[in-house]
């Protein structure tokens, strides 16, 4: 077995940073695949935790992890092609789940694209089973429709709205509200603002957008209270979000959907956004690991 280091990633310069996007391009095209590892989520400040393999000078493997809830890693990780099948892409989970287990973490969830072979044959050997798969849409252009609640207004959300999110994240998709509570505790960051959608100051719906960089905007936990549902509320604020990010010249505008919610999936299509991949999530108890 040829001879190769595993680091955690201390260094976030645009050359170690670039060598990662070189691999993660290099894999893309060998796999012909969508494969996307969240190089924007690296970051010296509130980023995604990260091992780099190396042999010799050359990155050769790949792995970062962050959790939402403290309770599951989300996980990505890419191995060069030609160092595959030598106990690379397991060493770094192992390096990885030894911090996780310091941080409290049970379950890993990994993400694989869809048309990524070698990737899902890797996770089911590792015995991971299948969760869920999600379509990534980008932002393509809007079309010309007309806002229909002149009284609909987006303010960005304060303290004392807390309560009002966590009421509206559980019931919109059915989470424990001690869940959500600890789920927004985690991802409370500078780049990351929450929207509070009112129709004549009575509170709707909620839509949080996540501000990677200059021109990368990533729209998550989009939602509608269950009581104003199917009153196309939801069209208002995801088209009243696209045009405030237009105007702040973001250039990149992503969002993701569960595949089978075919009702979220045709309002994103009619407001602009075309899929651009479709992921696989596996899960895997990290005491099986």
């Amino acid at each position: 077995m040829q001879q190769y280091q595993i680091i955690k990633m201390n260094d976030f310069s645009n050359y170690q940073i670039n060598q990662i996007r070189m691999l993660e391009r290099l894999c893309k095209i060998y796999d012909k695949s969508s494969l996307r590892v969240g190089i924007e989520s690296l970051k010296e400040i509130d980023g995604d935790q990260a091992f780099l393999c190396q042999h010799e000078d050359q990155l050769i493997g790949f792995l970062s992890w962050y959790s939402s809830d403290g309770i599951e890693a989300n996980i990505n990780s890419m191995v060069h092609p030609e160092f595959r099948r030598s106990g690379i892409f397991r060493g770094l989970l192992k390096r990885a789940t030894s911090e996780m287990q310091m941080h409290g973490i049970l379950t890993c969830r990994f993400r694989i694209p869809s048309n990524s072979e070698s990737g899902i044959d890797c996770i089911r050997h590792l015995g991971a089973s299948f969760s869920s798969s999600e379509f990534s849409m980008t932002f393509k252009g809007i079309e010309d429709s007309k806002l229909c609640f002149t009284d609909v207004n987006l303010r960005v959300a304060e303290e004392q709205d807390l309560e009002f999110l966590i009421k509206c994240l559980s019931q919109a998709f059915g989470d424990l509200e001690s869940w959500t509570r600890k789920y927004l505790s985690h991802t409370e960051e500078p780049s990351r603002i929450t929207y509070i959608a009112t129709d004549s100051l009575t509170p709707v719906g909620m839509i949080r957008v996540n501000y990677f960089h200059m021109n990368t905007a990533i729209i998550h936990d989009f939602c509608v209270l269950p009581a104003f549902q199917g009153r196309g509320y939801g069209r208002e604020i995801l088209s009243r979000v696209v045009k405030l990010l237009q105007s702040q010249e973001y250039s990149q505008i992503r969002l993701s959907v569960v595949t089978q919610n075919r009702r979220a999936l045709n309002l994103y299509q009619s407001i602009g956004f075309d899929v651009s991949a479709e992921s696989l999530y596996y899960v895997i108890p990290i005491h099986n690991i």
